[in-house]
C-alpha cells in the first residue's frame, strides 16, 4: 500500500468515532501540502512543534514565581505548565470524543511565545516594543509567530489552520462560563486579529474548533490552582487564606480544583457544541481568579523583583541595538542567534523586532547571563 492509502485508512477509522461537533481530520486545512506520510495531520504538527527549538526552551521559563525559580526546583515551570493544559484538554477531549490529536497539537504549542520571566517579562518587553513602534507584543500572538515564520531557521512549520487557530485563540485569562466556537473563522480573521491586537491590546476571539476551545478552558484549569500550590510552598500565602465559598464547591488543592473543574466541564458540556461550567462553578472560579491576581501576581514579593527584571529588560535591549547598529559580529545576538537564521528572515525583519524574538526566545537562567556578561568584568 502507498502512503496516502494507509493514511486515508488511519484518517477514516478515526474520524468514524469522532463526535458530530469534533474536527475531522478529514478537514485539516494546510497551506501547503505534505505528501508520503502517514500520520494523521493534526499528529504531523504535533510532532513539528515537541522538536522545535521554542518547546525545548521552555523548560527554563518560569510559569509566574520566577523569583524563587533558582532556589526551588518544584516551582512550576513554563513546559510543566504545558503538559498540564495537554494532560487536561485531553481528558476533556476524550470524553467528549473530540479529536485528541488536534488537542494536544495546540496544547504543546500554545505557550511557545511566552518570554522569560512570566507574564511580568511579557508586559515589560511589550512596553518596550511599543517604544519601538513595532507593536504592542502578546504571548499567544508570538506563538503563532513562531510556528508561522520564527521556527526552523525562519521557515516556519507549515501547521494547520486548526491548530495555528486553536494557539492564537487559547487565551486563558479571559472568564467565560461558556465558550462555544466561531466556525465561520478563516485565515483572514487570524491575520485581522494580530493587526488589531499588536494595536489596540486584549480583544475577544472564540477559538474556530471545539478542541481550542477545551485549550482554552484546559488553560486556566491548569494554573489556577497550580498556583496557588506554588504560593503557597514559597509562604505568600497560606491555605487558610483561600477565600471560603471557592474553597466549598472546588476544594483546598490543586487536585481537588482541577478534578471538580474538568468534571463539571464534561457534565456540562456533554453532546453540545460548546464548553460550559455550571454557574456556582463558574461563579467560584472567578472569585478564585480575583483572588490569585490580588494576593499572588500583584504580591509585593513579584513587585519588588519586577522592577529588576524591568531594568534588564531595557538595558538588554539597548545594548543588542547598539551592537547591531554598529555590526558587531562578536555579540551574542549574532552568535547565538541571528547566524542561524536564513537570509530572508535577515533582511525582512528590522533590527527593534529581531531583538524581540532573540529576548523573548531567551530562558530566565540566559537572560541572567547575559546580564552578567554585560555588565560584570571578566577576572584574570
Amino acid at each position: 500500500m502507498k502512503y496516502q492509502e494507509i493514511q486515508k485508512y488511519i484518517q477514516n477509522k478515526t474520524d468514524s468515532n469522532l463526535s458530530p461537533y469534533a474536527t475531522k481530520n478529514s478537514l485539516a486545512i494546510r497551506k501547503k501540502n505534505i505528501d508520503n506520510d502517514v500520520r494523521l495531520p493534526f499528529s504531523i504538527d504535533r510532532d513539528r512543534i515537541i522538536y522545535c527549538g521554542a518547546y525545548r526552551r521552555s523548560t527554563g521559563k518560569t510559569q509566574v514565581l520566577y523569583f524563587a525559580n533558582m532556589k526551588d526546583e518544584q516551582i512550576s515551570n513554563r513546559i510543566l505548565h504545558i503538559q498540564y493544559v495537554s494532560q487536561i484538554a485531553r481528558t476533556i477531549g476524550t470524553a467528549l470524543s473530540l479529536n485528541i490529536d488536534l488537542i494536544e497539537a495546540a496544547a504543546l504549542g500554545h505557550d511557545l511565545g511566552h518570554t522569560p520571566f512570566g507574564h511580568d517579562g511579557e508586559t515589560i518587553l511589550s512596553r518596550i516594543c511599543e517604544k519601538y513602534g513595532i507593536g504592542k507584543f502578546h504571548h499567544n500572538l508570538h506563538s503563532l509567530y513562531i510556528v508561522d515564520e520564527f521556527s526552523y531557521h525562519g521557515k516556519g512549520m507549515n501547521l494547520t489552520f486548526q491548530v495555528r487557530d486553536a494557539i492564537l485563540s487559547h487565551n486563558g485569562e479571559i472568564h467565560e462560563k461558556q465558550l462555544r466556537p466561531d466556525r465561520n473563522k478563516n485565515e483572514d480573521s487570524l491575520q485581522d486579529y494580530v493587526k488589531r491586537m499588536k494595536n489596540d491590546g486584549n480583544i475577544f476571539i472564540a477559538p474556530a474548533t471545539l478542541e481550542g476551545c477545551a485549550i482554552r478552558i484546559s488553560d486556566t484549569i491548569s494554573y489556577i490552582g497550580a498556583d496557588i500550590e506554588d504560593a503557597i510552598r514559597l509562604g505568600i500565602i497560606t491555605r487558610d487564606d483561600l477565600p471560603k465559598e471557592p474553597v466549598k464547591l472546588l476544594g483546598n488543592n490543586n487536585g481537588k480544583i482541577v478534578d471538580t473543574l474538568v468534571k463539571d466541564i464534561i457534565v456540562n458540556s456533554f453532546e453540545n457544541d460548546y464548553l460550559a461550567f455550571s454557574g456556582k462553578i463558574s461563579d467560584a472560579l472567578l472569585e478564585l481568579k480575583k483572588f490569585n491576581y490580588k494576593r499572588i501576581y500583584k504580591s509585593d514579593k513579584l513587585h519588588n523583583e519586577r522592577k529588576k527584571v524591568e531594568k534588564g529588560f531595557q538595558f538588554l535591549f539597548d545594548n543588542y541595538l547598539e551592537d547591531l547598529e554598529s555590526g558587531s559580529k562578536n555579540s551574542d545576538i549574532y552568535i547565538h542567534f541571528l547566524n542561524s537564521k536564513n537570509e530572508e528572515y535577515q533582511h525582512k525583519v528590522n533590527n527593534y523586532e529581531k531583538i524581540r524574538d532573540f529576548m523573548a526566545s531567551m530562558t530566565d537562567r540566559y537572560f541572567r547571563k547575559q546580564l552578567e556578561k554585560t555588565l560584570i568584568p571578566l577576572v584574570n
